[in-house]
């Protein structure tokens, strides 16, 4: 899905995203999808997430995202 009508910049969505707290100690962050279609668009948050060698997993109308390159085991 493409970018939605937003009065929020896609640039400064991505940006106040990645520079949060936990996302800056390397921690996980999750948010809702339908605010990364509605604020960014899939192609730009996964264009981000593959510059800064990040991963993300979808669950239940939920990504979570891994603001680290280590590794990701299934439990």
């Amino acid at each position: 899905m493409t970018q939605t009508c937003s009065p929020l910049d896609p640039d400064i969505w991505l940006n106040d995203l990645f520079r949060s707290k936990a996302a800056m100690r390397g921690e996980v962050i999750r948010r809702k999808v339908r605010d990364i279609e509605r604020f960014v668009g899939w192609e730009a948050f996964r264009a981000e997430l593959d510059r800064r060698g990040f991963r993300a997993v979808e669950n239940s109308g939920q990504i979570v995202i891994f603001c680290n390159q280590a590794p990701i085991r299934p439990v």
